[in-house]
């Protein structure tokens, strides 16, 4: 393996420790345990989900791997049939697609996204409300569409606010534009009935995309975090956004 795979690998494994707990929880409840895995690239992580816990533990769990490239698709199928997976299915569909699919269950119980690049983040969170999902572990990645609202909008909100000076360079906008889009997801879950809880999954001396974010239902959508995003778009002139960090409607 080159650095970049044992790199990838050792996040893999630490992410293992935070997955596991959750799959226990959920198996408690039933054994039939559904995951989705989103951008699942080569499945590092579903194929150690399945060898360290779905193999002995929960024979009758689906795992899923959802991915964009169909060669990796291809790959990942062929290897489960090799390895005696018969609980992990491939889909060869956008995290968009998979919403609507019927090759998915209505409901699931654990959404992951390890690095899923920019929106696609976004597109995992819209897919797991939709599927209700009882938790979501997210590790976001490359993130540029908040940054480049933030860009456009720069002039005109320089001359509203002096906190626009917190994003006014160009490699402040790119840095506070990845965090604050975190920011931004966090109260979404929240303002859904989301408990939420953000740290760290490795070192930086691995990856400096290591912000880790799992998310629980607890199934009370919040209106103070609701109206705390809806402020901070507006805050930060970025309400064409809002559609993108939707919150329901609380009466």
């Amino acid at each position: 393996m080159n650095q970049d795979s044992r790199r990838k690998l050792k996040q893999v494994y630490h992410l293992f420790q935070f997955i596991e707990p959750l799959l226990e929880e959920r198996l408690a409840d039933h054994p039939g345990v559904t995951l989705v895995d989103h951008g699942a690239g080569k499945s590092y992580l579903g194929f150690i989900l399945y060898d360290l816990f779905f193999k002995e533990k929960a024979p009758d769990a689906r795992l899923y791997g959802i991915e964009t490239r169909e060669e990796l698709v291809e790959r990942s199928r062929k290897l489960a049939e090799e390895l005696g997976f018969p609980g992990m299915s491939f889909l060869n569909l956008s995290v968009a697609e998979s919403t609507s699919s019927e090759q998915l269950p209505e409901t699931i119980d654990i959404v992951t996204a390890l690095h899923a690049c920019n929106t696609a983040t976004d597109d995992a969170i819209h897919f797991a409300l939709a599927k209700k999902a009882r938790h979501i572990v997210l590790v976001p990645c490359c993130q540029a569409e908040v940054a480049a609202a933030l860009r456009k909008n720069k002039a005109r909100q320089l001359a509203r606010d002096v906190l626009t000076e917190i994003w006014r360079h160009p490699i402040h906008t790119r840095e506070f534009g990845s965090h604050i889009t975190n920011v931004l997801r966090c109260l979404q879950l929240e303002a859904h009935g989301y408990q939420v809880n953000v740290t760290e999954l490795v070192g930086w001396e691995h990856s400096m995309k290591n912000e880790l974010i799992i998310a629980t239902g607890k199934g009370h959508p919040r209106r103070q975090a609701a109206e705390k995003l809806t402020r901070l778009l507006d805050m930060l002139g970025l309400e064409e956004l809002s559609e993108r960090f939707y919150v329901p409607s609380i009466a």
